[in-house]
């Protein structure tokens, strides 16, 4: 059991530290781009959002199946558990870890969406600027 534990924080951390790096990367565009020209920026944020719109099923796809985490019986598990049937409880944890997966999956999206928000913003900035 332990090692299954063990795992299962292994693969959340990866993916936690996959956000933890993109977002030190939107940081990075945000500190820089003061000093970047405007066609810089704008290059910038039309690949930010060729990204964004590449991962847009993939987002709806993650909030469904959170939707349907959500939706699941609580009084049912607790069932499970006052039973003691392993089985069930176990596919439960599964799902749970899934879960947890899928809401990494939504937090880097938003990250995603962040960037995509600062890029506009700086953009913008220079745009009124240059008038």
């Amino acid at each position: 059991m332990s090692q299954t534990i063990d795992n299962l924080r292994t693969k959340l951390q990866t993916k936690l530290n996959a956000i933890s790096s993109h977002l030190n990367t939107v940081k990075t565009h945000l500190e820089t781009s003061s000093k970047e020209v405007e066609s810089s920026i704008h290059t910038k944020l039309d690949e930010a959002k060729t990204k964004l719109e590449s991962k847009k099923q993939e987002i709806i796809n993650a909030k469904a199946k959170l939707a349907e985490r959500v939706e699941a019986k609580k009084t049912e598990i607790e069932e499970w558990k006052a039973k003691r049937e392993h089985e069930k409880l176990v596919a439960h944890a599964d799902r749970a870890e899934d879960f947890a997966a899928t809401a990494i999956i939504i937090a880097l999206a938003a990250v995603e969406e962040a960037e995509v928000a600062i890029l506009e913003a700086v953009a913008a900035r220079i745009d009124a600027e240059a008038e």
